[in-house]
C-alpha cells in the first residue's frame, strides 16, 4: 500500500520528473497550469477507459443486462474476470471497467453499445473531436497497444475533464472498494481501485491509470480543495513513480491557483435579437456561473465579451441562444452557451418589427464607427 502522502509531500523538481509527457489543468476552465511534451502523441493505455465509461453513460442505460462475449471474455490483459455468458448490470461493469481495469468488461461494453468494438471506436473518435481532443485516434475500448490508439496529455486531460462533469462517473472513479456478485454459485468479489492515490492524498477523488509496455506506468488523477478542482496527467513515467509525480503536479497546483466568480448566472443574464418572432429580443441566462482559475495574479488578464448574433424564431426556452467568451490575453479561454429563458414564437409583431430594424440600424452605425 502506498504511503500517505501530505500536503506538504516533498515534491521533485518538476522540470526532472519522469514522465515523458505530463499536464497539469484546472478542471472546470481548461486553464493550463502546467505542461510537458503535452502535444506530443503518446499510447494512453488503459486511461482509454476514461472515454469508454463516459461514453457507455450517456449512450447506454444503467439499467442494461450486459451478456459477456467469448471474445470479451478472451480479451488479454487486466481482467475483471468474465466468462463467456455471464451477465452483468451495466453498472457493475463499468466499476469493473474503473476500477480493476477491466479489459474484459471494455470490449463488453463496446459491443453493447455498438455491436462491435471497431464500431464503438468510432464513437469514441467522433466524441474526442466534440470535446476538442483533436490528435487522439481510438481504435479499441480498453487500451492495448496499436499504432492508430494514440493521444496526447493534453488531448487526454480535456476527455478527463469532460467526463469529470458527470456525476455518475465521479461516484465510480471516486470509489476506493466495493463488494459485487453477479453468478449465483459465486461469493461477493471485492473490488480495489488501483488508482493508490484514493485515500492516500487529501483531496484525491479518483481517475484512471494505465499501462502497458509500449505506454509505460501513466496515471490520470483529479483531486479537489477549497473549490478549486485540478486534473493531473503523467504518461511514461519510470516505474513506481507515477504516484509521486502526479501528486507533485497536484501540490504545486493547489499552492498555484484560486478560483474566482466574475459574474452568478443572476447577474450575467442578457437578452438576445430575435428575428422574425413575435417578440424581437429573448431573455438569455448562462448555463453555469462565471469562473476563472486566477493564478500568479493574472485577474487583469481576463475579460468577458458576448458573442450573441440574431437567432432566428421560433425560439425554445433552453435552447442555446449564444455564447459568453472568456478572454484570457489575446484569446478565449473559454465558451459558456447562453441559454433561452422564455419560447418566442415565430410571427409578424410590427412593434417587434420597428424595435428590431432600429437594433439592426444601431448595430450597423457601431460597427461603421468601429
Amino acid at each position: 500500500m502506498l504511503m500517505k502522502i501530505s500536503v506538504g509531500f516533498a515534491s521533485p523538481d518538476l522540470e526532472k520528473l519522469t514522465a515523458q509527457a505530463v499536464i497539469l489543468i484546472e478542471a472546470d476552465t481548461g486553464k493550463v497550469i502546467y505542461e510537458k511534451n503535452a502535444e506530443e502523441k503518446m499510447y494512453p493505455a488503459s486511461t482509454t477507459k476514461i472515454m469508454t465509461t463516459i461514453l457507455a453513460l450517456e449512450k447506454g442505460n444503467l439499467n442494461d443486462v450486459i451478456t459477456v462475449s467469448e471474445n470479451a471474455a478472451g480479451i488479454e490483459g487486466s481482467s475483471m474476470e468474465l466468462v463467456a455468458g455471464d451477465q452483468l448490470p451495466m453498472l457493475d461493469v463499468l466499476y469493473g471497467i474503473m476500477m480493476l481495469s477491466g479489459n474484459d468488461a471494455s470490449i463488453a461494453v463496446a459491443e453493447h453499445i455498438s455491436g462491435s468494438v471497431e464500431d464503438f471506436a468510432k464513437v469514441m473518435n467522433e466524441k474526442a473531436m466534440q470535446v476538442g481532443a483533436m490528435h487522439t485516434h481510438f481504435a479499441n475500448s480498453c487500451g492495448l497497444p496499436d499504432p492508430n490508439h494514440y493521444t496526447t496529455a493534453h488531448d487526454l486531460a480535456r476527455i478527463a475533464a469532460y467526463a469529470y462533469k458527470n456525476p455518475t462517473f465521479k461516484e465510480i472513479i471516486s470509489t476506493q472498494y466495493k463488494t459485487f456478485s453477479w453468478r449465483e454459485v459465486q461469493e461477493p468479489v471485492l473490488f480495489e481501485n488501483t488508482n493508490l492515490l484514493l485515500g492516500n492524498y487529501p483531496g484525491i477523488n479518483g481517475m484512471k491509470t494505465g499501462y502497458t509496455e509500449a505506454a509505460g506506468e501513466c496515471l490520470v488523477a483529479s483531486a479537489e480543495r477549497d473549490g478549486v478542482n485540478l486534473i493531473a496527467v503523467v504518461l511514461h513515467c519510470a516505474t513506481d513513480y507515477r504516484w509521486y509525480e502526479a501528486a507533485a503536479l497536484l501540490d504545486y497546483g493547489f499552492e498555484k491557483v484560486k478560483m474566482e466568480t466574475l459574474a452568478t448566472k443572476e447577474v450575467a443574464r442578457t437578452s438576445v435579437r430575435v428575428k422574425d418572432g413575435e417578440s424581437y429580443r429573448v431573455k438569455a441566462i448562462p448555463q453555469e456561473d462565471i469562473r476563472i482559475a486566477v493564478m500568479n495574479d493574472d485577474r487583469n488578464r481576463y475579460a468577458l465579451e458576448l458573442a450573441v448574433p440574431a437567432v432566428q424564431a421560433p425560439v425554445k426556452k433552453g435552447q442555446v441562444v449564444g455564447k459568453i467568451n472568456i478572454l484570457y490575453g489575446d484569446g478565449i479561454e473559454r465558451q459558456i452557451d447562453l441559454l433561452a429563458e422564455e419560447d418566442v414564437e415565430a410571427g409578424f409583431n410590427i412593434f417587434a418589427k420597428i424595435a428590431g430594424g432600429f437594433y439592426d440600424v444601431m448595430q450597423w452605425i457601431r460597427s461603421v464607427m468601429e
